[in-house]
């Protein structure tokens, strides 16, 4: 039997954070967890048309620093910064606690496994044929700077009797080069045939060595 992990999940501590970061005992560690768990659906669910890459969560002992990655910050700033007061006070009835908001724009969205996953994903549940959507998304991406690009869609592809697989790759996915920048994320499209299942690697340039590269020539 093969034995899988999480690509992000085996670099972390190598050139992964976690996207929580606080410490917490026994008693306060799974309260902590449901809050994040909390607080992330419900930026999803409002705000999933800014492309929201990634939500990073510190804790204090007084508030919680929330900084939201995502592809167009004006949806979540609104005019003159009038929305993002509002999802502040919002998130701070939510868990209870004050809360710190930062926004930071995500520059290329396209070298996100997320955004690229969410992407296919919405566009199976407007029934575009899965071949187009992922080959739409692997030139997309390597257009963007990516060195590589894996997809791997699951399910009643195309309305089938019965569920398969079927994947494209281009470029190089390095998944057992540690030092390898590999992002990666699990995506779902509820389909009237039932859930399709889409799966993205993304092999980027790491900044380290592209700066290193640059201080020798």
């Amino acid at each position: 039997m093969g034995q899988k992990q999480n690509p992000v999940a085996l670099r972390l501590g190598i050139n992964k954070t976690s996207s929580s970061c606080w410490y917490a005992g026994k008693a306060q560690y799974k309260e902590n967890i449901m809050e994040d768990f909390k607080l992330r659906q419900y930026i999803e669910k409002n705000y999933s048309a800014a492309g929201i890459a990634s939500v990073l969560i510190q804790r204090t002992s007084q508030n919680i620093q929330v900084r939201i990655s995502c592809a167009k910050p004006g949806i979540i700033i609104g005019k003159k910064g009038s929305d993002i007061d509002k999802l502040r006070a919002e998130l701070s009835n939510l868990m209870g606690k004050a809360i710190h908001l930062s926004i930071d724009e995500y520059r290329k969205p396209d070298l996100s496994a997320k955004l690229v996953a969410e992407s296919i994903a919405n566009q199976l549940k407007r029934r575009v044929q899965f071949r187009k959507a992922m080959k739409r998304a692997m030139q997309s991406t390597m257009r963007a700077g990516a060195k590589g690009i894996k997809i791997l869609v699951s399910g009643r592809l195309n309305g089938a009797e019965i569920a398969r697989s079927e994947g494209c790759h281009e470029g190089r996915v390095p998944l057992h080069t540690f030092k390898a920048d590999i992002d990666y994320y699990i995506a779902t499209a509820k389909t009237t045939y039932g859930i399709i299942g889409v799966k993205v690697w993304v092999f980027r340039e790491d900044p380290v060595l592209t700066k290193q590269k640059d201080e020798v020539v």
